[in-house]
């Protein structure tokens, strides 16, 4: 069972992945923000943003930017937390983490090392996208988001 919203209560050892707002900051999860107050560290995309998030939720945690960059050198650092009975919170900065993004490298190494991970579902822009395209969702195919450069695009 969860601890109750800002109940200081300690979250069992592990990872939680944990989906954050897309644009409206309304569409956080009860059991995301309970997560986000209650674990020790977050591992995210960048402070700024997840420091926006935090800060509309007077939520004052520990933060340790976590991104294709630097992630060999950060994954041992979060591993290591969670080994030793930590509890870290992975976001990004708009969405559910490992789509399009680095994180599966932490899970997949949190899995080798027998750790616990846990999904904190929420705004996902793949299934909010679909469900307003007018087309039969019983079938679909994602394959990444289109590049951002024009060239790439058009390639």
């Amino acid at each position: 069972m969860m601890a109750e919203i800002g109940s200081g209560k300690k979250l069992p050892a592990g990872l939680y992945v944990v989906a954050t707002p897309i644009g409206n900051l309304s569409d956080i999860s009860a059991r995301a923000k309970e997560v986000l107050k209650n674990v020790d560290l977050i591992a995210c995309e960048d402070t700024r943003m997840t420091g926006k998030l935090l800060g509309a939720y007077l939520i004052k945690k520990a933060m340790l930017p976590y991104h294709e960059h630097n992630g060999s050198l950060q994954r041992p650092k979060i591993l290591g937390k969670i080994a030793a009975g930590g509890s870290v919170a992975l976001v990004s900065d708009a969405g559910t983490p490992l789509i399009s993004d680095p994180g599966y490298k932490l899970v997949d190494d949190a899995y080798d090392n027998g750790l616990r991970v846990v999904a904190i579902p929420g705004p996902s822009a793949v299934v909010t996208a679909l469900s307003i395209a007018g087309m039969p969702t019983d079938r679909f195919l994602f394959m990444g988001f289109a590049p951002t450069k024009t060239q790439a695009r058009t390639t």
